[in-house]
């Protein structure tokens, strides 16, 4: 199924909630409300579409420009042999989206990632803690207002006995 066809196919099933649709060279690029998430890609991952790999999810801060974050999801089907990235705009102050951790296994350790380095919390994700910091570490590195020259309590070493 070609990308105009898949854009208006979920333009008919998902009235309102996808905000751009567009092709970047022969790949399909959707812009979501956040509370479409988890309706839209389950619809992308079973038929007729087919994405059923997950390849990478990332946050972009675009605080400096707009004042939000925006997820960004990247989707392969081997059946069409096709990408589609799905892009999901969130507010700076409160960054919370639905986990995907239920549709694809890998998302529960690149959402671990996400929230680790920009403070996104994925509502029903199986294992939300930090996955790259330590416990201890304050704040979100990857944040644009997180300053460069900070300062972190120290990490405690556990007991070994």
């Amino acid at each position: 199924m070609g990308p105009e066809r898949v854009i208006g196919n979920l333009e008919k099933r998902f009235p309102g909630e996808i905000v751009e649709a567009s092709k970047d060279g022969e790949d399909l690029v959707l812009v979501i409300r956040p509370e479409a998430l988890l309706r839209i890609m389950g619809s992308l991952k079973g038929p007729p579409y087919s994405y059923k790999l997950l390849l990478d999810l990332t946050c972009v801060d675009f605080r400096r420009d707009a004042g939000a974050f925006e997820m960004v999801y990247h989707l392969y089907s081997l059946d069409a042999n096709g990408r589609v990235r799905v892009k999901v705009r969130l507010p700076a102050d409160a960054p919370l989206l639905d986990s995907l951790a239920g549709l694809w296994r890998n998302a529960n350790w690149l959402e671990r990632e996400v929230y680790d380095m920009f403070g996104v919390v994925f509502r029903g994700h199986p294992d939300l803690k930090r996955i790259l910091m330590y416990d201890g570490f304050e704040g979100f590195p990857l944040r644009k207002d997180y300053p460069l020259r900070r300062r972190q309590p120290k990490a405690v070493k556990g007991n070994s006995t």
